[in-house]
Order: structure tokens, then C-alpha cells, then sequence
């Protein structure tokens, strides 16, 4: 019996859609028939460059506009990398056409823009999730076993930090620095991630409170109004756990994540994209402080627990399995709420941390 297929189009030709080509590529239960841009010729271009590194057979189809590819009845789903000042319109207008939806982050502007969202992919029956890769890779589960288990103790502090340093280019012409297409600036496109590993770390339980501080703001100069490029958040739960982050677009490549107990720690060096490799792993830490005499000792009790997945680009890498859990979930036919709920939650945290900080960091109750 042939195995079921998800059939996929992409709506944009973004950079980060190059990646998620290949994710598609990998995937063997999916198949990418079709990709739409405000030209079909910018579309067969995007087409042509990807089919170079990762050719489907046969070839995706160049359509011409959104409409049009949303109108296909050979499409089950649809990627949706555009902006995010313009992404909800088409993320409502594919779940009114029945496709499935995958956006990229944040999911909208406002808390309002995704409640409006998630009701429409509600109401037309089809599954919505974003595209948060390390959320499909094989290191969450093997962190959580290790913090459910007592090998740190008792939780008490998450540190993140999520950051690249953009060069002149970034700053005058791509789309992070433009209040009218990504109006969050680093915290949309970086601090996400933060928030979710933090509700990760946190099994999904909103904090009570967040404050949030702006420490840089930029804007291109076509901007209307600048946005965050390094931002800072603390977040804090009634059991007493606080969690601190840090992003932006002026310190240069980092990506980790600390969570700290009481009997010892979980760091993740590279939480979002994993080192180039074939280790996803993480390392467990509990040191110990001894004394004699006038010897004071710190002694170094770090263990790597090795997690065996590509980083990137190959079947098993966590990108690709972001698109294959997906695709299974159209195939099956059935839909899986922890998604759209999650992307709420985040949304919901990221946006009171602005509001903390655009009200001279006051703190927001969630």
C-alpha cells in the first residue's frame, strides 16, 4: 500500500522557507507541489534555486499569487513565512480554504490577532501550529526526564539568552527593523524563543506575573517607529520560580539556556539550533564546594548527556521532524490542541513583557 502524503505549499519566498524546502524534501510522508509569490517569475526563480539542492519530482509549480495557490484543491497545507505585519491575513484566509496551517513566529502583533487566528483554523476544522523547531527535537524529551527526575532538584531559576549581532546590511533593509512588518523587532524574532523554552521548562504553566525592559531600539530608514533590537524580560511563578532572558540584534551569536535547582543545573549551549554535529546533547551539572585547612575546592561535577540527532538538513534533524510531525497530523485527519494553546501562552507572555516595558517596566499580571 503507497504511503499517504502530505501535499504542501508555501506561501512567500522567504529566506528561512529555503530550509524548511529541504525539512519538506526529507520528510517521507510529504511533498511540496506548489510555492506562490507576487510574480510567478519570482516564484520559478525561488523554485529553480532549491530544486538545485533538493529537487522534487516532479518540480513544484510557480503560482502567481496567494489566491491562487490557496484555491488548489491539491494542497493539504500551507507554510507561511510572510511578515508578520501582513502574515494573519493569509494565515485566516488559507484556514477558510481548508488548508492546514504552519506559521513562522511571532504569530501575530497582538494577543487579539492570535485569538483571531486560532479561531478561524477552530472554525474551518484545520490543525495550526508555528514553526518552532526545537520543540520537535529529541533533546526536550531526554531535558525533561532529567528535571522530572530530580537530578537538579527542585526548579528555581531559568536563564536564557537568544542573540546575534546584525551587520549594516540587516540594519537598513530587512524586515526585523521595520515597525510595519515585524513590529517586535528582536523580541518577536528572537525572544520567542526564549519564552517557549522557558514554558517548556515550566510544563506550559503561565507566570503570574512579567516585566520587561527595552535597552535598544532601531528602526530602518523606512521605518515608521523603531522596534526592539536588545530586549530583557524576567518572568515569575506563584511556587517561587523566576526565569530571566536576554535578546538581540547587537551581541553576536549565543544561544543558551540554564535551568538551575537546588541540587544542580541543566545547560544547553545551543538550544534553538544545534551545533553542526550529530549531538544534540546537554550537559547536567551538581559541583561541590569543599573545605580543608586553607584549601578552599571547587570541584567540577559536570556530566554531557549525549542526545544522538543531526543538527541540520538531514532526515532526523529537528526541522524536518517539525514538518513530518505535521504532516502526520493531516494524514491522520486529526487535531492536536497543545499547539495552538502553546502558541497563545507564548504570544501572551512576549506581549505583556512589552507592555511591562513600554510602561517603564512595570510589572504585568498575566
Amino acid at each position: 500500500m503507497a504511503q499517504e502524503i502530505c501535499r504542501w505549499g508555501i506561501l512567500g519566498t522567504a529566506f528561512i522557507a529555503k530550509k524548511n524546502w529541504k525539512s519538506i524534501w526529507n520528510c517521507d510522508n510529504a511533498t511540496l507541489v506548489a510555492v506562490a509569490s507576487r510574480s510567478e517569475q519570482r516564484a520559478a526563480e525561488y523554485i529553480s534555486e532549491n530544486q538545485a539542492q533538493a529537487p522534487f519530482d516532479p518540480a513544484p509549480e510557480a503560482v502567481g499569487s496567494y489566491e491562487a495557490l490557496l484555491a488548489r484543491d491539491d494542497i493539504d497545507a500551507v507554510y507561511i513565512p510572510l511578515p508578520t505585519g501582513i502574515r494573519k491575513e493569509w494565515v485566516i484566509k488559507a484556514a477558510e480554504a481548508g488548508k492546514h496551517v504552519m506559521g513562522e513566529k511571532p504569530c501575530g502583533d497582538t494577543l487579539a490577532d492570535v485569538q483571531e487566528i486560532l479561531t478561524a483554523c477552530e472554525a474551518n476544522n484545520v490543525q495550526y501550529m508555528d514553526g518552532v523547531m526545537f520543540m520537535h527535537s529529541d533533546r526536550l524529551p531526554a531535558i525533561r526526564k532529567t528535571i522530572d527526575t530530580g537530578s537538579i532538584g527542585d526548579l528555581r531559576r531559568i536563564t536564557t539568552q537568544f542573540s546575534f549581532f546584525a551587520p549594516d546590511d540587516f540594519k537598513e533593509g530587512n524586515i526585523r527593523v521595520s515597525s510595519s512588518l515585524e513590529s517586535m523587532g528582536c523580541l518577536g524574532d528572537l525572544g520567542w524563543y526564549n519564552i517557549r523554552f522557558t514554558l517548556f521548562a515550566m510544563q506550559y504553566a503561565l507566570p503570574e506575573r512579567v516585566t520587561g525592559r527595552l535597552l535598544t531600539e532601531f528602526g530602518r530608514g523606512d521605518s515608521p517607529n523603531p522596534v526592539p533590537v536588545e530586549f530583557s524580560g524576567e518572568m515569575f511563578w506563584p511556587n517561587g520560580v523566576s526565569a530571566s532572558f536576554y535578546c538581540s540584534f547587537v551581541t553576536e551569536h549565543q544561544q543558551w539556556a540554564h535551568v538551575s535547582g537546588t541540587k544542580g543545573y541543566v545547560r544547553v549551549d545551543d538550544f534553538v539550533l544545534p551545533y553542526r554535529g550529530s549531538d544534540s546533547g546537554f550537559d547536567v551539572a551538581s559541583h561541590s564546594f569543599e573545605i580543608q585547612g586553607c584549601d578552599f575546592d571547587m570541584r567540577n561535577g559536570s556530566r554531557h548527556v549525549p542526545v544522538p540527532e543531526f543538527s541540520n538538513g538531514r532526515p532526523g534533524a529537528q526541522e524536518t521532524k517539525l514538518f513530518r510531525n505535521f504532516s502526520d497530523l493531516v494524514i491522520s485527519g486529526t487535531r492536536d490542541p497543545f499547539w495552538p494553546e502553546v502558541s497563545l501562552k507564548t504570544q501572551q507572555v512576549l506581549n505583556a513583557c512589552l507592555e511591562s516595558a513600554r510602561n517603564n517596566s512595570q510589572p504585568v499580571e498575566l
